[in-house]
């Protein structure tokens, strides 16, 4: 079986799109990988986080245009 391999890049969108699916998937089993081995995904990674969990703990709701430019700014739209 040939083992898949992702860029940062589709790392930062498939945790930004994904995060239910199903955690043995080989793609999920590349994410992690990938994870394991880079420090910048790593930081991204424990940024959304530690963001989903802000928004959780406030019940933070963003305006449209907001959205729209952090989805910008992360290059996710």
């Amino acid at each position: 079986m040939k083992e898949e391999k992702v860029s940062c890049k589709e790392v930062m969108h498939h945790i930004c799109d994904n995060l239910g699916e199903d955690l043995d998937s080989p793609k999920c089993r590349a994410i992690k990988e990938h994870l394991d081995n880079c420090e910048n995904c790593q930081k991204y990674f424990d940024s959304v986080e530690k963001t989903i969990k802000f928004y959780q703990m406030y019940n933070v709701e963003l305006k449209e245009e907001a959205h729209k430019r952090l989805l910008d700014y992360l290059g996710l739209e």
